[in-house]
């Protein structure tokens, strides 16, 4: 036991020892309660990190995106009245332009009478058939009459043939006079003629026969085998109207899609061509956003995992949901119009961010309708699917 200083009271130093001794089990227990606390903390943090670390990747660089439909007019000609303007919601079929109808009309009744033409064309070679029939009948006739000439010709030649001979023995001995004899010769030069004229005529009478039949089996090429409205001339027209009436239903140009209208540029009075851009359509009940991702939080991250989203336009009190759809081909600078050269001596390591397709709830953008290109913070659960 230590010495007491004599110039201190006993009781007073007994107090002093009492204090001292409280004062440390207060520290000890502080250090105690300081300890189980930070335990405590430990334990917490390590059982999230098992339960819930690297479950959930997180990126802010989202936007929402949208298959934009540009409306672009398929024929040309002056616009006559446009129905709508920018910021307005328009729905699948609504007009939006209309263009002046007068040339489309006129090239319309143009068609329509080369359709009407084509058909009495092809009607006008069909009877033309019937009477090339009748023609090659009637070659064939004269073939007949000049084939039955021929024959007269040469019997007419025999007997002048014979009468000749006769004539010509009589002669020797007198019997037959001079002028007799001339006379049977020049009946035997007209009977060849006459052979030869029937043989030429025949000739020609076949030739025409020919010729005709010619003609008959080339109208029958036109025309055979199918009707009058499926021949080809009637066909080709037909085509030439409907797409003169299809040129002229698409100068109403209507909205391929519901959506808001945007970047219209065109005007009253203005000669449009065809494809040149007029107006947007932004179809904001289909939107989607496209998730920036760090290649390395995309380990884990597969198609159809739900993905939870907040919008920079709402805040953090409405939340949209959805799920992964699937990852671009190329990352962001690999798909640039100048992608970067890393094959460069001075190249430094730049972690790569690829684009992740989330869908979102048809619903829940109803409820609360997004823009192409608001931010997005999108989280998406690697472990559901």
């Amino acid at each position: 036991m230590a010495d007491i200083d004599p110039r201190i009271p006993v009781d007073t130093a007994q107090d002093t020892a009492a204090v001292a001794g409280s004062a440390g089990q207060t520290r000890k227990r502080a250090f105690l309660l300081l300890g189980a606390a930070v335990a405590l903390v430990a334990v917490g943090v390590g059982g999230y990190e098992w339960l819930y670390g690297g479950r959930y990747v997180e990126t802010d660089n989202a936007y929402v995106n949208a298959e934009v439909a540009q409306v672009t007019p398929q024929v040309g000609g002056p616009v006559l009245r446009v129905n709508v303007g920018n910021t307005q919601v328009v729905h699948k079929g609504d007009v939006l332009v209309e263009l002046d109808q007068t040339d489309a009309r006129i090239a319309l009744a143009a068609a329509e009478a080369g359709y009407q033409q084509a058909i009495r064309r092809v009607r006008q070679t069909v009877a033309t058939g019937s009477s090339l029939a009748d023609e090659v009948g009637a070659r064939q006739a004269d073939i007949a009459r000049m084939a039955a000439q021929v024959t007269i010709a040469q019997a007419e030649l025999a007997r002048a043939r014979v009468d000749l001979d006769r004539r010509e023995a009589l002669a020797t001995g007198g019997g037959v006079s001079g002028e007799e004899l001339t006379s049977a010769r020049s009946a035997f030069a007209s009977a060849q003629g006459s052979l030869a004229a029937s043989r030429a005529g025949l000739a020609q009478a076949q030739a025409v026969r020919g010729a005709a039949s010619g003609q008959q089996a080339a109208n029958a090429a036109l025309v055979s085998g199918v009707s009058v409205e499926n021949n080809p001339d009637v066909l080709a027209a037909r085509a030439k109207l409907d797409q003169a009436r299809i040129d002229l239903g698409r100068t109403v140009v209507r909205a391929p899609v519901d959506g808001v209208v945007t970047q219209r540029t065109v005007q009253v009075g203005q000669r449009v061509a065809p494809g040149a851009l007029m107006l947007t359509v932004v179809p904001i009940g289909a939107a989607y956003v496209d998730a920036n991702f760090k290649e390395s939080q995309l380990r884990h991250v597969q198609p159809g995992q739900p993905v939870t989203l907040t919008s920079d336009l709402y805040g953090g009190d409405v939340v949209y949901h959805g799920r992964v759809v699937g990852f671009s081909g190329g990352t962001g600078s690999a798909l640039a119009v100048i992608p970067a050269q890393n094959a460069t001596g001075n190249w430094i390591k730049v972690v790569q961010r690829l684009p992740v397709r989330v869908t979102l709830d048809p619903k829940e953008l109803a409820a609360h309708p997004l823009r192409i290109g608001l931010s997005m913070t999108a989280s998406v659960d690697t472990r559901s699917n």
